[in-house]
């Protein structure tokens, strides 16, 4: 029986790390792919401001799991499946972006790459910042280039991992205690969603993201 959603469900820590998608039936995944498919179609056709300003809020509304009953249990590496990142990403931001800014600022310090600019985040950021960025990322993917965006979500994405692998590794050194572990299970998330979000980028970019 389907679940109805009278107010947006609370996302953990826990259930971040617990989305991994499934075993697709056929039925679900023809679904999942053509109700992405025509998503995208639709707003590439009428990219009226009040329609993205619903997408990107959706989750708002209706909780995560609305999101994730249609794309979580699609192949990572397809439409659903970067969309649903893409959305998960902001999601776990605006569930803590206090410690999500926290977590990106220490990624961020000690990076010698160019993610932090393809992040696009200010430097140094506030949380109110952060989570403006969630929702620019998440707009990208429907209005703007898609790959980009993708690509913007997966350096945010290795960024925050090396920042929460840094803290646990503080944490290891100096207490010891279950925080460090949850924060490197945390860092290993992200980092995941960083490699599929890359992915299909280029897959994207090859026109051959389905």
């Amino acid at each position: 029986m389907p679940r109805e959603f009278h107010r947006p469900t609370q996302f953990t820590n826990q259930e971040f790390e617990a989305y991994q998608g499934g075993d697709d039936p056929a039925l679900l995944n023809r679904v999942a792919h053509e109700s992405a498919a025509a998503l995208v179609a639709r707003v590439k056709h009428d990219p009226a401001p009040e329609i993205l300003d619903r997408l990107v809020t959706f989750t708002d509304a209706h909780g995560i799991d609305t999101v994730a009953e249609l794309w979580a249990r699609a192949s990572p590496h397809t439409l659903p499946g970067a969309l649903w990142r893409i959305y998960l990403v902001r999601a776990a931001i605006r569930a803590n972006p206090a410690e999500t800014t926290l977590l990106f600022e220490r990624g961020s310090d000690a990076s010698r790459t160019i993610d932090p600019v393809v992040a696009g985040a200010p430097d140094p950021a506030s949380p109110d910042e952060i989570l403006a960025l969630a929702d620019l990322i998440l707009r990208g993917a429907f209005e703007g280039d898609f790959s980009l965006a993708l690509d913007r979500g997966a350096a945010f994405c290795r960024l925050t991992a090396d920042g929460a692998a840094s803290v646990a590794d503080d944490l290891d050194e100096h207490a010891g205690d279950a925080r460090g572990s949850e924060l490197t299970r945390r860092a290993l998330r992200w980092s995941e969603l960083a490699v599929d979000l890359t992915a299909c980028a280029a897959l994207w970019r090859d026109g051959s993201l389905d």
